[in-house]
């Protein structure tokens, strides 16, 4: 059969995936004051930190409108089925916008692909890795309903989580109270997070950056099953040496397939900011 998969810009490429045909992008929208940044290859990351360091107000993402899915859906072409991965649902709008598009796609007789949205309950690496695993899926050429029915194993098992450097955008977004922020600062704390039926909790924290991402690890390494078969995703904010340092020390404890390492896009920069670290297997 032939495919293609949809994603949101809460899914994190490198260039050459970018770039592969089997993709297409959808982004969302980023404003910072009053300007609107849109999430797609034009995004520079290290204009955007500035400029979110320096705007007092929050920060913001926008999900892609149906018709930008829609668009999406029309440029996939003659295929026979359109994978859709988007953020989790609990946390954006985007996987809505998608169902609405999908429902336009068939009433106005676009097409003749089935269209399936799949909410990934998480955000990041967590997408690309469930959009690797239904390419490599496809090329085994099995049922679709068997390629849904594995898909929503991947996604049960899958494990995500992150460490901030910077918590500032959860300040301003109101998720944190003054007090808890200025403690936080004045102590130096890191929060350790994860993503939890498609939302995102508490694990734990520490003082520092080193020891959080070494409770991160421990924590993550307990959790992942069968590491051996699965591709470990980490996506960095504009820290390339701590991811790799965060690779290592994981690889040092448990045996992975092999390893993915991207600079977060828009929403990922937005929300785990400079220097945020997040893991997915």
């Amino acid at each position: 059969m032939k495919y293609k998969i949809v994603c949101d810009s809460g899914c994190d490429f490198n260039e050459e995936d970018r770039k592969d045909p089997d993709y297409i992008m959808v982004p969302l929208s980023l404003t910072v004051g009053e300007e609107e940044i849109i999430d797609d290859a034009t995004f520079d990351q290290p204009s955007f930190l500035e400029k979110v360091a320096a705007c007092p107000e929050c920060p913001r993402s926008a999900c892609p409108a149906p018709g930008a899915f829609l668009e999406a859906y029309i440029q996939a072409g003659d295929v026979d089925v359109i994978f859709v991965v988007t953020l989790t649902q609990k946390l954006s709008g985007s996987f809505n916008s998608a169902q609405v598009a999908k429902q336009m796609y068939e009433e106005e007789g676009h097409g003749k692909a089935k269209i399936f949205v799949i909410d990934s309950r998480s955000a990041a690496t967590a997408e690309t890795l469930i959009a690797f695993e239904l390419k490599r899926l496809m090329k085994e050429e099995l049922p679709l309903r068997e390629v849904m029915h594995r898909i929503s194993d991947f996604r049960r098992e899958m494990v995500t989580m992150f460490t901030l450097e910077n918590i500032e955008t959860f300040r301003k977004n109101g998720r944190m109270n003054g007090v808890t922020f200025f403690m936080a600062n004045a102590l130096n704390i890191k929060l350790v997070l994860y993503a939890h039926h498609g939302e995102i909790a508490k694990y734990t924290q520490a003082t520092g950056m080193k020891k959080a991402l070494d409770k991160m690890i421990e924590r993550f390494a307990l959790e992942v099953k069968e590491p051996e078969k699965k591709v470990l995703g980490i996506t960095h904010c504009n820290c390339l040496e701590r991811a790799e340092e965060v690779r290592d020390k994981i690889l040092n404890r448990i045996p992975f397939a092999s390893v993915y390492i991207v600079n977060g896009a828009g929403v990922s920069s937005l929300y785990a900011n400079q220097g945020g670290i997040i893991i997915t297997a």
